[in-house]
């Protein structure tokens, strides 16, 4: 008899997916989350595919992944789907050093995020 399985992180009509290490600093992986915030997934992956910003690519995979999930592993509806949370936190941070003049070094942060994405099947609304 093994251990029982943990409960689900989100509701019944909901698909979770999450990037763990997406290179680039939170706040600017959260400015690129905020343009999805309760939008229509479809929509989302519109403004997604032809965002300037430079984290619109690594964001429409996860999002993408999450649609994925709710129609192959929660069997929703991929065209009521909605954005419900888009969620964004710091990972690692990697420490480089750079040589500088006179023999002194500086050191480089090199940032890691972390993006939680979870779509919700909205009812429609008779």
């Amino acid at each position: 008899m093994g251990k029982a399985s943990a409960p689900r992180r989100v509701g019944d009509n909901e698909a979770l997916a999450v990037g763990t290490t997406i290179r680039g600093s939170a706040q600017k992986l959260n400015l690129v989350a905020a343009l999805i915030r309760g939008k229509k997934a479809e929509d989302a992956l519109n403004i997604l595919t032809f965002s300037t910003k430079g984290m619109a690519p690594d964001v429409r995979k996860v999002l993408a992944s999450a649609i994925a999930n709710a129609e192959n592993n929660h069997n929703l509806d991929v065209d009521s789907l909605v954005v419900a949370e888009a969620s964004v936190g710091k990972a690692l941070t990697m420490k480089r050093f750079m040589a500088r003049g006179r023999g002194k070094s500086s050191r480089i942060l090199k940032p890691f995020s972390r993006l939680r994405i979870v779509v919700r099947e909205q009812q429609e609304e008779a």
